[in-house]
């Protein structure tokens, strides 16, 4: 069973970066498809980013689009989320999540297709 631990949140004012770290306690994260989503009390799971098993191909919602990137260090069983130029309205919890299935081909941005999460990092944005 994969268990994921988030780090990096915190307070930052808008235009700030932050990057994120998700790692494993225990198992592994390779040949699992990896993401980020974010919750606030009007979005559950709101798919932010996501990232293949191998690095090969990457996913992220139209909001985020070139502001954020992520990427995963397979021998350091860690992903990331770089948030760079930071809004408001990115002011979230943020959670990563594996993928239910090893090896899937294609990166999915539905949050029924994970089925291992942390326990979220706050990031706050002050205008």
């Amino acid at each position: 069973q994969v268990q994921l631990a988030e780090s990096g949140g915190g307070l930052v004012q808008a235009g700030d970066s932050l990057r994120l770290s998700c790692t494993t306690s225990v198992d592994s994260i390779i040949g699992r498809n990896m993401a980020w989503f974010r919750q606030t009390p009007e979005k559950k799971h709101e798919f932010v980013a996501g990232i293949k098993w191998n690095g090969s191909r990457n996913e992220s919602a139209v909001s985020v689009k070139g502001r954020f990137t992520i990427s995963r260090d397979n021998p350091k069983n860690t992903i990331y989320l770089q948030m760079n130029g930071l809004l408001p309205e990115d002011t979230a919890v943020y959670y990563c999540a594996a993928d239910s299935l090893p090896w899937r081909a294609a990166v999915e941005t539905t949050a029924s297709t994970y089925d291992r999460w942390g326990q979220g990092t706050q990031v706050t944005v002050s205008s």
